[in-house]
């Protein structure tokens, strides 16, 4: 099975099933020198665990990682540094009824196509459960980050129908953590929970979209032509469970403005230290100009599908074409984006390093 690694200096690979003894990574590619502060990075793998947000599953998982190789005195050492998560709260059983049953929407059916074989238990190595390991590769990329003053920062901008179409600029974007739907705007978020709740009741599920924030990023990152900075955030999202779609800065709706309303025009400035810098009067480029980020804020939005698993009964199918009803039962999210922004920043962290490195090592 090909495509568990991403990254090109900087490199995380995941492995493990979501109902498996255990999953886990190896981050390759990690600076010698950087000190792994574990309660960090074991706080990011409590942001993604189940039951840690509103509508989320009630799987509960401690997600207590182990680093067993690359550190030494609680710093990285230039190896491989290699992790692994226990899975504890196991039900195999609340998935023994869909051994021969393809559900809708899921990756049942392509994964048998592919390999001829599937773990039908949660999905396997197509679960959710596999993004804990992103999380904990991710939460590496931020400590290195944090070292170069560069923030990633996401929260919920809808659920369903209900959206914040609030500039992120206007919001107060640590009031995220303090919501149960990582939601910044208080009104906003009592919408969502309301909408949730109604879901709930009903057994259905919603999308989502996040809002992605990046600033610090001076200019220069990013590897035309075809690794140009967005492309490789647009990979890294469109990577994660459940995403069916990518927009940076402007994003579709620029394509219905004219350029002399969309071009972002470049300013000279004049620093504190009386140094000076480019800044540009607007940025509906997203921070990225070429492929390569221009010092302005990186911003995103990631858009999620509703839940295929819900507590309806649904017609199927199973692997002899025969028509069968599938029961709606198991512990499933209702919408999965507030469990996704500590995922989204985490793939959004191991792409900047991976392209910090590469800009690094173009300069030597």
């Amino acid at each position: 099975m090909a495509g568990n690694t991403i990254g090109n200096v900087f490199r995380l690979t995941t492995f493990g099933e979501s109902h498996g003894s255990a999953i886990g990574g190896v981050v390759d590619g990690c600076p010698a020198g950087l000190t792994l502060d574990v309660d960090f990075i074991q706080q990011e793998l409590n942001r993604r665990r189940p039951g840690y947000s509103e509508g989320s599953s009630p799987r509960k998982e401690e997600d207590i990682f182990q680093i067993v190789s690359g550190v030494y005195l609680g710093k990285s050492i230039g190896t491989p540094i290699a992790f692994i998560i226990s899975n504890k709260d196991q039900q195999p059983s609340d998935y023994a009824h869909l051994e021969k049953t393809f559900r809708p929407s899921h990756a049942d059916y392509t994964y048998t196509q592919k390999y001829g074989i599937r773990d039908p238990r949660g999905g396997g190595r197509s679960s959710a459960r596999e993004t804990a390991a992103r999380v904990a590769g991710g939460a590496i990329a931020k400590l290195l980050l944090n070292s170069l003053n560069v923030r990633v920062q996401a929260y919920v901008s809808a659920i369903g129908p209900i959206m914040l179409a609030a500039d992120y600029r206007t919001l107060t974007l640590e009031k995220a953590e303090r919501s149960p739907v990582r939601c910044p705007d208080e009104e906003t978020a009592l919408n969502m929970i309301s909408y949730l709740e109604t879901l709930r009741s009903q057994g259905d599920s919603t999308g989502g979209v996040i809002t992605g924030i990046i600033s610090g990023v001076p200019p220069g990152w990013g590897e035309p032509v075809f690794d140009k900075l967005q492309a490789d955030l647009a990979k890294a999202m469109l990577s994660i469970n459940a995403v069916k779609g990518f927009e940076y800065g402007s994003g579709f709706a620029g394509a219905s403005m004219i350029g002399s309303e969309h071009n972002d025009l470049f300013e000279p400035r004049q620093g504190n230290d009386n140094s000076q810098f480019i800044k540009t009067r607007t940025n509906y480029s997203g921070g990225i100009q070429g492929g390569i980020s221009n010092g302005e804020d990186i911003y995103f939005r990631v858009a999620f599908k509703p839940v295929s698993t819900i507590m309806k009964d649904q017609i199927s199918v199973d692997e002899q074409g025969h028509q069968v009803l599938l029961e709606g039962k198991g512990r499933h999210d209702i919408c999965i984006a507030p469990r996704a922004v500590p995922i989204v920043e985490a793939m959004a962290a191991i792409t900047l390093v991976d392209h910090y490195l590469r800009a690094t090592f173009s300069k030597i």
